[in-house]
């Protein structure tokens, strides 16, 4: 394993080295002293000096890898192309401007560092990886805070010190008299409420300008600590000059108005006299308000955004008020934004001349007289400093810094500069200040790396704060100081006094020098050995002003004292310098005093004698003022060695005793001392905490029991007080921590380890409590404090194992674990137990308490696993597991969850052993055992935190910079696998989780199969099929719980709603409430402020966004926001939340969903794939038959909405899983797989998308050559590609509406169209396999040994063309629908059309035929709609007799052909072959045949096509016979009877039978669309007549018209096209005849329809005439001798009935008759009439009536004397004159002969005639013969023969 190790080359503990107060070499002199004799000084002095220990891995050490970038996952609809819009928006971008990549914002809200190409996918994977998707702003630091009990790690304890800095430099000095003496001055931070100083002084010092050196300008800094802001705080500035001579220049000269300048003379006595005066004298004072008064916020409160400054600052208005200022303040007119170290630059004009002797009372004193102003100012630059931790992405571009609202207040970022405006009228009247702006100083500091106190030049001078003595917190640093301010000394007389202070051992020999121990007032000077006072001129009541810094010794003795010289100093000019005089000495002994803060008041000596402090020695001295108390001064101790508190001091007294081994051995007073320190207030007690601590714990390493007893107690309570005390509500108070962390040390060895001893007492303690002894209430606060002790026994045990390592390792090894002693090991057992059973018991009353030290015990583990042997810690840990076995209480369980997941939190926990060395990692068996249990739980907080836990802890893995290798992470991965077992064998549980549980389940199980090689893979697999099928379940799981819907996605998905509105209860968002991956992510994202630019990668969707961002409603702010819409109590709906977003941030949420979803699918892609590689080498267990896991997985896959990235990854896979297993998912069983994938993949062939459109047709193509390969032909496929294109059709919208309100084919069908004419295209579809990323020869279908491919384009193309058939016939049926119940003849049509197309498909050709059929039915068109009936029945048949059923055979179908043309006569295996999931033969039963048989006849018979029916029957007969069925047989018998009866009435009829009326419709017009210049046969009801068709039709069509005209043509001429006007359309409308089968067309007789039905025979016409009269001398009408006649017959496609009410006119012939043919025609047609009834043989003798009366009808029309017109008009127009001479001998012959022949017969009717007649028709026989003897008359004057014939 190539795990990288952290703990290898790095030491455990770091040292920190610390840093003194400022440096201060004589403290250093003072720790070098032998101190072996007071050990406790030693202890001391050791606590401040040693460098802090800190212990590196205590708190996890944890470098991420940073994360990927999101993509813009492209999730296309049918009618999106977002992916060539984003193109474009790009290219249009980079044009605009070449924009780096750098530009891209990161979707977390952290900006990406380039990853190497190996931290990207590894080449085997088809995605990035899920877990990255789900938890993109993986922050463990942040996931680790939220453990119950988590240990903070504490700053650095130096980091203590105040938030604020403030700076001070002296820029300059100048007077209106001039500056020729020198100034000194003394700066210190003043509270003027409390009337205290908070920090000692700082010192500068001016020069005379003339002889100003150039080296002396750099002045240093003063550096002054603060906590808080406060107007209380100010600058005291106090300013001192040289003593004023008596009778020279007085300080008056400074303040005088006239005259302005000294003069010469001035000028150079002072000059003179300042180079001889070594004293000084006040001179002025100045109190400078740092804050004003209602800006006493401590951080953060800007007064305005734009200006950081006060409005009365920086705004123009304050230029007109008068601002009663004390100083006049230049600003940088660029200070609005800065960073944190701005300087500001103060003149000070209202310094206040010292007039008389003032005090710090006075100062503050309102009736205190005004003292004239000084004329002069002090320019001083002030600075603040900022010591908080800055962070950087809270300074936004700008460069200023802005905490958001959102933000904790935790960071210390203060953007308010310090306002130096002072606030009321009585510190001197200034007028109007000026603001003069100059160039401000360059910040000292940038923001973003001012972790700490910046790193001020060890030149700068840091003013001790006074409030570190008074401070509830140990003491920082070794401080050891005196500070002494003389106040007053009043004489009886004036004086002009100054005080020289010493420090001396002791009062023997006043010769002896005094200790150097003065602090000087220069800078890096040496101690001094004294040091003397301001001058107080001319005074009797001396004021002092001055502060004396006095370094202490180690131990203070008795001896020790202070000594006081009052001089008197004469301040006149003499030859020599003025020499003072001693005017008496005071002492102060340090021993009784130095603890006081008080003033303190003492009487002065005259004179000094040997042993001056001894009280014998008082009455000898002689004292001034009558030895009263007259020199008050005040003293001031800061010390860290020297405890004021005197309980400590006695415990320190014993502590040394007692180690030196000098106390009496009973040792009752240490006891006595350590018993009383539980009483020692808390700010001392606070003050030496650790030192106290390091003396009990010593005490406790190496006392007796009696003292380790006591020594416990006392450090229990005392821990206790603290924590309790100084509360600031942490679990553990963090003096505490600081002690653990940094303090405590073992000193290199120096002090024994503490472990075995503490281990030792409170172990005993705890045994006892077990046993049932009262241990008192210190074993709660044992409990309490328990965290404290466990770390100590840790931090110990880490030193000593460092210790011992340290050296005798090499370098780069790791260091072994610590041996632990057998005794030592067993008592931390015990302890450990009894504290466990402590949890348990407490646990069950639900305290608190049992909580928190619960997560103490378990980084007391958590800890030992770095030191000890680990599975020595694992014994702690079984013993905790058996402790709190199964499925125990809630708070119990929940104490176990937060046990474990501290203890997995290791930084080492991936590489942890297991118990036996054969084992894997116990600990990881023991999580996924507790967490997997916990789901079983019924505890729902459990159960998610459970899920949380393992997401964290696979994140943390994840991005952990140790394990980016492969097989780091196949080694994690094989850790956690266990786990997808557990869940395979029990998957109720699983079931049984919510939504949020699951998905975090689930992103772990892809994670963990993710990084799995093949061969764990395979073994997982091998189990069993039922367990197969349950891994593959999950993966569906998958799919759904992170399926991406979007908004608007009611995507042609097969499974969802057609409302976008209802959300789907399968997928809630990725929120419940916003989830705790999502909620990170989305803080993160909000931290970034908007970006307005769109950048190159989600330009196009900013500019959909942008008109939202400032609505009113949305807070401008993200942070603002995001608060907001997690905090409002919206609908629960996740819909209501997430429109409630911030418009960035709703992208941002989508953009999170789109790339998670595309991951887990392109996971669940890659797993399906390796299965399917795995599956064909059959090595694993699963369903070979049906492969169901693959089957049901693809389906899961293409049936939700997927990115454009996951199509892309695809079809190489769909290509590879059909290579490999085409067999079985073709196979019967997997017909309803193969149907579904066909409709999706017709489904994404409608896409707009190219990239999806082209693969879509690649997958087509490869169910093709799968086909061909297993099949060698596409029947079955194109049943398969049929019906999923019937059901794609119901779905796909494929009219849309045009805007003048009509229909036309949508872009979906265009689409569909291209993409079936593609499938078949052979030039394209090489480039659309290379594009698919496919091998070029993915479409041969070459089977194994041969070399031919089975591959056929032919066929494809018919695939193809039967596939748009079907496609255009939905179209059509589609755009007709508005017009479907007026045009019926097209809705019959269109639903002809579909049965036709989908023909292949039994099932769906027979619905639309019944479709067909019932239509026919309400147009009441029986004979059409007993035909579709017929059709069906027809279908059925066929595949009955192509099953070989008994009943029928290939004759029958043969005679159902009769009837129906239609009904196919190839009985072939196509129908058996459409044997497809819910469609196929196997509905097709004889049953259902007879039934439509049935429906048949007795439609039939309503359209009274009697003979139809017969046929039927005779085909339903046989079924009856072979069931034996008698009933039903008699019942055909006896409706045959019935139907041949009502055949022999009609033919019996006198008036012929007619079934149906035809007419020819002519279509022109470009109006007509698809129907213009075509012609149709209609077949109408046999009432209809012309008229009525015409204004049938005409209904129809003009209101489809558009305007245009409608025209109907009157004749049945022939019409040219050409010749018709444009833009108008036409009908012609003509009744046509039926031609019978073996009618001679060519005969010229008129046709008489009723001549024709002489017998019974089918009645099917596909052929039909009409004649049209017409001249050819262009006159529109002539005499018979002109008349023409024009025969047309025109061929229908198909024949009637038929299945629709109109055919195509398929062929049109013509013939012509001259006139004389039409007149022989039209005699030749009546002798045929008559003949035909004289003929006729009639059965009986009763039939002579009907006989007699056609008889009479056509003898009447023949010879009655009226009736001219006919034959005697025919020889009138062609046998008198000149016709006759035109024409043809043989056209007269045939004339005279068909005239002969027509008077014969006449004659002949009228015998028969005379034969039929009774009495009543005598008289109209009469008028025959007259008629016929008239006629042969007129006829004998053309044809004379006649006479002879007749």
């Amino acid at each position: 394993m190539a795990m990288e190790d952290i703990s290898s080359n790095a030491p455990r503990f770091r040292r920190l080295p610390r840093q003194a107060w400022a440096s201060n070499p004589e403290l250093d002199l003072l720790i070098n002293e032998n101190l072996e004799q007071w050990p406790h000084v030693n202890e001391l002095v050791q606590c401040y000096k040693a460098d802090w220990v800190k212990d590196e891995i205590k708190y996890g050490h944890y470098e991420s890898v940073s994360p990927l970038p999101f993509q813009n996952q492209i999730f296309e609809g049918p009618d999106t192309d977002i992916e060539t819009e984003i193109r474009l928006a790009r290219s249009r971008h980079s044009k605009a401007d070449d924009a780096t990549d750098d530009d891209t914002p990161s979707t977390s809200g952290r900006q990406i560092s380039e990853f190497g190409s190996d931290n990207l996918s590894a080449k085997n994977h088809f995605g990035f990886s899920p877990l990255p998707a789900y938890e993109p702003a993986f922050d463990w630091e942040t996931e680790r805070s939220l453990i119950f009990g988590q240990r903070i790690s504490e700053t650095h304890p130096a980091q203590y010190s105040s938030g604020l800095k403030i700076t001070a430099k002296v820029l300059s000095l100048s007077f209106q008299a001039g500056l020729v003496e020198p100034f000194y001055g003394t700066i210190c931070l003043y509270n003027r409420e409390r009337r205290e100083k908070l920090s000692e002084d700082f010192y500068f010092h001016v020069l005379p300008t003339d002889t100003l050196d150039a080296t002396l300008t750099l002045e240093r800094r003063g550096i002054f600590s603060l906590d808080t802001p406060s107007a209380a705080v100010c600058f005291l500035i106090q300013l001192e000059k040289p003593a004023t001579e008596e009778g020279g220049v007085t300080p008056s000269v400074y303040s005088r108005k006239e005259p302005l300048h000294l003069t010469e003379r001035e000028r150079q006595k002072l000059q003179v006299w300042s180079r001889i005066m070594p004293y000084r004298e006040s001179f002025a004072w100045a109190i400078i308000p740092l804050f004003e008064n209602h800006n006493v916020v401590s951080a953060g409160g800007a007064a305005s955004p734009g200006s950081p400054i006060a409005p009365s600052v920086s705004g123009s208005s304050s230029q007109e008020s008068v601002v009663e200022s004390g100083a006049k303040i230049t600003l940088n007119g660029k200070l609005a934004q800065y960073s944190s170290g701005s300087s500001v630059v103060l003149e000070i004009s209202n310094l206040n001349k010292v007039k008389e002797s003032y005090t710090e009372d006075s100062l503050q004193d309102p009736k205190r007289k005004v003292h004239k102003p000084v004329k002069g100012v002090l320019r001083l630059e002030v600075e603040k400093l900022q010591s908080a931790h800055v962070q950087p992405d809270s300074i936004s571009e700008s460069g200023s810094m802005n905490n958001d609202a959102n933000d904790a207040g935790d960071r210390f970022v203060e953007p308010t500069p310090i306002k130096y405006l002072a606030h009321g009228a009585h510190e001197v009247r200034v007028s109007n200040p000026k603001y003069n702006s100059v160039d401000a100083k360059e910040p000292h500091q940038n923001g973003s790396n001012a972790m700490t106190v910046p790193d001020c030049d060890s030149f700068d001078f840091h003013a001790f704060d006074f409030r570190v003595m008074t401070r509830s917190e140990p003491f920082p640093h070794l401080l050891h100081y005196l500070y002494v301010y003389p106040l007053t000394v009043s004489l009886s007389r004036k004086r002009n006094l100054f005080i020289r202070v010493e420090m001396r051992k002791d009062d023997g020999d006043i010769r002896k020098h005094p200790l150097e121990a003065m602090y000087p007032r220069d800078h890096g000077a040496a101690l001094q050995k004294w040091t003397h006072t301001q001058v107080s001129v001319g005074s009797r009541m001396a004021s002092y002003h001055d502060e004396i810094k006095i370094s202490l010794p180690v131990i203070l003795s008795p001896q020790h004292h202070l000594l006081f010289t009052f001089f008197h100093v004469d301040l006149q000019t003499k030859q020599e310098a003025p020499k003072p005089v001693i005017v008496g000495y005071a002492a102060l002994p340090l021993s009784t005093h130095a603890q006081l803060q008080s003033e303190v008041s003492l009487p002065i000596l005259r004179e000094l004698v040997p042993h001056y402090l001894q009280d014998t020695g008082k009455e000898r001295l002689d004292y001034l003022e009558d030895g009263k108390n007259v020199f008050r001064l005040r003293l001031k101790l800061c010390s860290s060695l020297f405890p004021v508190n005197e309980r400590v001091r006695d415990f320190f007294l014993e502590y040394d005793r007692h180690i030196l081994r000098t106390s009496p051995p009973w040792g009752s007073e240490l006891l006595e001392a350590i018993n009383s320190l539980k009483n020692v207030e808390s700010t001392a007690l606070l003050q030496f905490l650790q030192p106290i601590l390091n003396m009990l714990l010593h005490l406790i390493g190496d006392g007796g029991e009696t003292l380790q007893v006591a020594a416990f107690r006392a450090m229990v309570n005392i821990l206790t007080r603290v924590q309790q005390e100084s509360a600031d509500g942490a679990d553990r108070n963090r003096f505490l921590v600081n002690y653990v962390d940094y303090a405590f040390d073992d000193f290199g060895g120096r002090q024994a380890p503490v472990y075995p001893g503490l281990s030792t007492v409170w172990g005993s303690l705890a045994r006892s409590k077990a046993k049932g002894y009262r241990v008192g209430p210190v074993y709660d606060d044992v409990l309490a404090m328990a965290w404290f002790f466990l770390e100590l026994i840790v931090k110990s045990m880490a030193l000593e194992q460092s210790r011992l390592f340290y050296h005798s390792l090499p370098l780069g090894d790791d260091i072994p674990p610590l041996q632990l002693k057998d005794g030592v090991f067993r008592c931390i057992m015990q302890l450990y137990d009894c504290l466990l059973t402590e949890v348990h018991e407490r646990c069950k009353k639900g305290l608190s308490l049992a909580k928190r030290l619960n997560s103490s015990l378990a980084f007391f583990c958590y800890d030992l696993l770095s030191i000890i042997e680990p599975r020595q810690v694992f014994e702690l840990v079984s013993l905790y597991m058996d402790k709190f076995a199964g499925v125990c209480q809630s708070v119990l369980h929940d104490c176990k969850l937060t046990f474990l997941q501290i203890l997995c939190d290791h930084d080492l926990f991936v590489e942890m052993p297991g118990r036996d060395p054969s084992d894997r990692n116990y600990l990881s068996s023991v999580l996924i055992q507790e967490l997997f249990l916990t789901w079983d739980h019924d505890d729902l907080t459990q159960r998610t935190k459970a899920a949380r836990i393992l997401v964290v802890l696979m994140c943390k893995h994840e991005f952990d910079s140790r394990y980016q290798k492969r097989e780091d992470k196949l080694y994690i991965a094989q850790l956690y696998f266990p786990l997808i077992g557990q869940i395979l064998d029990e998957m109720p549980v699983f079931y049984n989780l919510n939504a949020v549980e699951k998905r975090e389940v689930l992103i772990v199980v892809l994670q963990i199969i993710r990084n799995l090689d093949d061969a764990s893979l395979v073994k997982a697999w091998q189990q069993s099929i039922a367990r197969t099928r349950l891994f593959f379940k999950l993966l569906e799981e998958c799919l759904v719980v992170f399926e991406h819907k979007k908004p608007a996605d009611s995507l042609l998905m097969s499974c969802s709603s057609r409302s976008p509105d209802i959300e789907g209860p399968a997928s809630p968002k990725y929120s419940d409430r916003l989830s705790p991956a999502i909620n990170s992510y989305l803080s993160e994202a909000s931290r970034q402020e908007v970006r307005t630019q769109g950048t190159p990668e989600n330009g196009y969707m900013w500019q959909k966004v942008s008109p939202q961002l400032s609505s009113p409603s949305q807070p401008y702010s993200l942070r603002e926001a995001l608060a907001q819409a997690q905090s409002s109590r919206i609908g629960t709906s996740t819909r209501a939340l997430r429109e409630s977003l911030h418009p960035i941030l709703r992208q941002k949420l989508e953009l999170w969903e789109e790339n998670l979803s595309t991951a887990v699918s392109l996971q669940v892609l890659e797993m399906t794939d390796k299965f399917s590689t795995a599956a064909a080498s059959h090595s694993i267990a699963t369903d070979y038959g049906k492969l169901d896991c693959i089957t049901s997985i693809v389906m899961g896959l293409f049936s939700r909405s997927q990115p454009l990235a996951f199509w892309k990854a695809l079809f190489p896979v769909f290509n590879n899983v059909f290579n490999l297993h085409g067999a079985t998912l073709l196979a019967r069983e997997n017909d309803r797989f193969m149907k579904q994938v066909a409709f999706h993949l017709l489904r994404l062939a409608v896409f707009r998308n190219d990239s999806i459109r082209r693969r879509a047709v690649i997958g087509l193509q490869i169910l093709v050559r799968n086909s061909f390969y297993y099949f060698t032909t596409t029947t079955r496929l194109r049943v398969m590609l049929t019906i999923t294109l019937s059901e794609l059709m119901s779905d796909v919208q494929v009219t849309q509406m045009k805007y003048d309100g009509s229909l036309e084919e949508s872009g979906e069908a265009r689409r569909l169209r291209k993409s079936l004419c593609e499938m078949a295209d052979e030039g394209r579809s090489l480039e659309l396999i290379e594009e698919s990323g496919l091998p070029s020869n993915a479409l041969e279908a070459v089977p194994e040994g041969s070399t031919d491919t089975r591959w056929s384009w032919e066929e494809v193309r018919h695939l193809s063309e039967s596939l748009i058939q079907a496609l255009d016939a939905g179209l059509e049926h589609a755009l007709l629908a508005s017009v479907m119940n007026l045009d019926r003849y097209a809705a019959a049509e269109s639903f002809y059309k579909l049965a036709m197309a989908y023909a292949p498909v039994p099932d769906l050709h027979i619905m639309w035929l019944l479709h067909l059929c019932d239509a026919h039915q309400e147009m009441q068109s029986w004979a059409e709609a007993a035909q579709c009936a017929v059709a069906v029945a027809g279908v059925i048949m066929q595949a009955i007799v192509g099953r070989n059923d008994a009943v029928w055979s290939r004759d029958h179908v043969a005679a159902l052909r009769k009837i129906c043309p239609m009904v196919s006569c190839a009985v072939t295996g196509e129908a058996s072959a459409a044997e497809v999931e819910g469609y196929g033969a196997s509905k097709l039963t004889v049953d259902s045949a007879v039934k439509y048989l049935q429906l048949a006849n007795k439609l039939f018979s309503q359209a009274e096509l009697h003979h139809f029916c017969a046929s039927i029957l005779e085909l339903i007969i046989p079924v009856y016979k072979s069931r034996r069925a008698f009933g039903q047989l008699a019942k055909c018998h006896t409706s045959l009877t019935s139907i041949y009866e009502a055949i022999l009435e009609q033919e019996s009829s006198p008036i012929p039978f007619i079934d149906a009326t035809y007419y020819r419709v002519g279509f022109y017009g470009e109006q007509f669309g698809k129907l213009d210049r075509k012609e149709y046969v209609y077949r109408e009801p046999r009432d209809v007549r012309l008229g009525d068709i015409m204004e049938k039709l005409s209904h129809i069509y003009e209101s489809r018209m558009d305007g245009a005209t409608l025209h109907i043509i009157p004749d049945s001429r022939q019409v040219n096209a050409e010749d018709l006007q444009a833009g108008v359309c036409y009908l012609q409308i003509t009744a046509v005849d039926p031609v019978m089968e073996d009618e001679d067309l060519g005969s010229r007789r008129e046709r008489i329809f009723s001549l024709s039905t002489g017998t019974v025979r089918a009645r099917v016409f596909d052929r039909f005439l009409f004649d049209t009269p017409f001249t050819k001398n262009g006159k529109t009408q002539g005499g018979l001798e002109d008349q023409w006649k024009r025969r047309t017959v025109l061929q229908t496609e198909g024949s009637f009935p038929a299945l629709v009410n109109r055919l195509l006119v398929v062929k049109s012939e013509s013939l012509e008759f001259s006139p004389v043919e039409n007149a022989i025609g039209m005699i030749e047609t009546r002798t045929a009439a008559l003949r035909n009834e004289l003929e006729e043989p009639r059965s009986t003798e009763g039939d002579q009536l009907p006989r007699l009366q056609s008889l009479q009808r056509i003898l009447q029309g023949s010879v009655a004397v009226q009736v001219n017109s006919g034959v005697l008009s025919v020889c009138t127009a062609f046998l008198s004159g000149e016709p006759a001479t035109r024409l043809r001998s043989q056209e007269l012959q045939q004339l005279i002969a068909a005239l002969l022949e027509f008077m014969a017969v006449c004659k002949r009717a009228i015998r028969v005639h005379f034969r039929l007649i009774g009495e009543e028709d005598q008289d109209f026989h009469t008028q025959l013969v007259n008629g016929f003897q008239s006629l042969t008359a007129e006829l004998s004057h053309y044809i004379p023969a006649i006479l002879s014939e007749l």
